[in-house]
């Protein structure tokens, strides 16, 4: 998994080079929901394949914490970007 992981952030960084119209905070932080969402995909796929009913759960669980977590990384390194600038919201 960290090999998807690598993958997914190299190449989500490569995408973000691509691309001038957004902020380098801005593609950090798209980038930290794109490596994000790849690993509760994966999460979920475990979950899917789970022999019991208990560790589904868990799993879909963690895989939502997991988008979460990446949500609140995401704003704070926006919000610290806005404030750096003063362009607060």
């Amino acid at each position: 998994m960290r090999t998807i992981l690598k993958a997914a952030a190299i190449a989500g960084l490569l995408l973000a080079g691509a691309c001038n119209k957004q902020s380098p905070a801005e593609n950090a932080a798209d980038n930290v929901r794109d490596v994000a969402e790849n690993v509760a995909d994966n999460l979920e796929e475990a979950a899917d394949n789970a022999t019991t009913e208990n560790a589904s759960d868990a799993l879909e669980n963690k895989a939502d914490a997991t988008r979460d977590q990446a949500e609140n990384k995401a704003d704070a390194i926006e919000a610290g970007a806005d404030n750096a600038s003063g362009n607060a919201h």
